[in-house]
């Protein structure tokens, strides 16, 4: 649309409606893995400044990753509850405002950025005063109307505090004025009747704009009408849970994280060598990538349970070849407390093991036009550093047990 714009009228005219041709950007969805992050880290963030506003009541309070432990009763600041669902129409109201705004342009940019820190502070203000009323009045408190009804307040409270800025603003500088004049929008005056009008030439090149637009747009139809292709596979329910030497045990995972991870096959296993060694095996299936779901990386949901990332590497593992390579996996370091952890992660993309998250959004994409087909899993396998023990112990049994287990993927996630 921005380039069908410049192509048909020009710099000259382009240059006034871009600003407002730019306020379409907003409606474009961030793609997944941004969101998930961005969200993630938003979730975090407000739960430890909520916690702050639950102790300035003099309340005792614990917090792990983003659940806020208030004795009783737990509060978990879930996806929903991260401030993403303020931050993009508050974001999308400043930006029309700080357009609209008659002063300087450090004032136009101050209104824009200042969504962000109002929508991240005011978002937490809400959490902590939930966490007070859950406190005093009980349960009920974090349910149903009254949670809703809270939230829709701290919006408009959003909104003022906006307003407000602007009014301040309006002070501040050498052209002081009341907020009336500085936030009115001046219709242009009526074109005279005798003006000259110019007729504007269009030169072959601006056509190729309009070309490549219904191009894509007619890819776009044709993309969306093609199916995608779902390989066969066993599901992780026949998954064998004694291998070598190691055996066993199948867990769950609770309804609400599933319903965030929108996975379509799962399996979470402790196994457990004959020395007594302890590997968790994590995997989560997607057969379809493309609407929505995708893989979470663990570097995003890993501090959600109150885990601090102290060193991340790729390594190499020497005994399993991949593509006549060396299988290579992300290689994290974690600590809680005086708990430590050492987690390997790939995500096994079709006949790919890909180490970076983005650069499995691209093989999404070119998998997804060329062989239609956008599944995959994320594989992950964790292991405790004992106390006293060294951290290389758990990377041998972590080795030693994914020597074991890779020869079974393939029957599970296809490539």
């Amino acid at each position: 649309i921005m380039g069908v714009a410049l192509s048909l009228l020009g710099w000259q005219a382009f240059r006034i409606v871009v600003v407002p041709l730019a306020l379409l950007f907003f409606m474009v969805p961030l793609p997944p893995f941004i969101y998930n992050t961005l969200s993630t880290k938003l979730q975090l963030l407000s739960s430890e400044i909520g916690v702050a506003v639950i102790r300035l009541f003099g309340i005792s309070v614990y917090l792990e990753g983003n659940v806020i432990d208030l004795g009783s009763y737990k509060l978990q600041v879930v996806e929903a509850c991260s401030g993403l669902r303020y931050l993009f129409p508050l974001v999308s109201l400043s930006f029309i405002a700080a357009y609209i705004y008659s002063g300087a342009l450090w004032k136009k940019a101050v209104i824009f950025l200042s969504s962000i820190p109002i929508t991240v502070l005011m978002n937490s203000f809400r959490i902590g005063v939930i966490g007070v009323l859950v406190e005093y009045g009980g349960p009920g408190q974090a349910e149903g109307f009254l949670h809703d009804f809270e939230g829709w307040i701290i919006f408009m409270a959003c909104i003022a505090i906006l307003v407000l800025e602007m009014a301040i603003l309006a002070k501040v500088g050498r052209e002081k004025m009341p907020l009336a004049d500085a936030f009115a929008i001046d219709l242009p005056d009526p074109i005279p009747a005798d003006v000259e009008r110019k007729q504007r030439n269009l030169k072959p090149l601006s056509w190729f704009v309009p070309v490549l637009v219904a191009v894509i747009a007619a890819s776009s139809v044709y993309v969306q009408g093609r199916e995608n292709i779902f390989p066969e596979r066993r599901m992780f329910a026949e998954f064998p849970l004694s291998i070598a030497e190691w055996n066993g045990e199948t867990g769950t995972v609770e309804d609400n994280i599933l319903a965030s991870l929108k996975t379509e096959d799962y399996m979470i296993s402790d196994f457990v060598s004959q020395d007594g060694r302890r590997v968790n095996l994590w995997i989560a299936y997607y057969a379809d990538q493309a609407a929505g779901s995708a893989a979470h990386s663990p570097r995003s949901c890993i501090p959600g349970g109150g885990w601090l990332i102290k060193d991340l590497s790729l390594r190499s593992v020497d005994g399993i070849r991949v593509n006549g390579k060396s299988l290579q996996v992300n290689r994290l370091l974690i600590k809680k407390g005086d708990y430590t952890q050492v987690v390997y992660y790939w995500f096994k993309q079709r006949e790919r093991n890909v180490t970076n998250e983005w650069l499995v959004k691209w093989f999404l994409f070119w998998d997804g036009m060329t062989r239609n087909r956008t599944d995959g899993a994320l594989v992950r396998l964790t292991a405790f550093v004992q106390p006293g023990e060294d951290v290389s112990v758990a990377d041998d049994s972590l080795v030693e047990f994914l020597s074991d287990v890779h020869p079974y993927l393939a029957e599970y996630v296809p490539d």
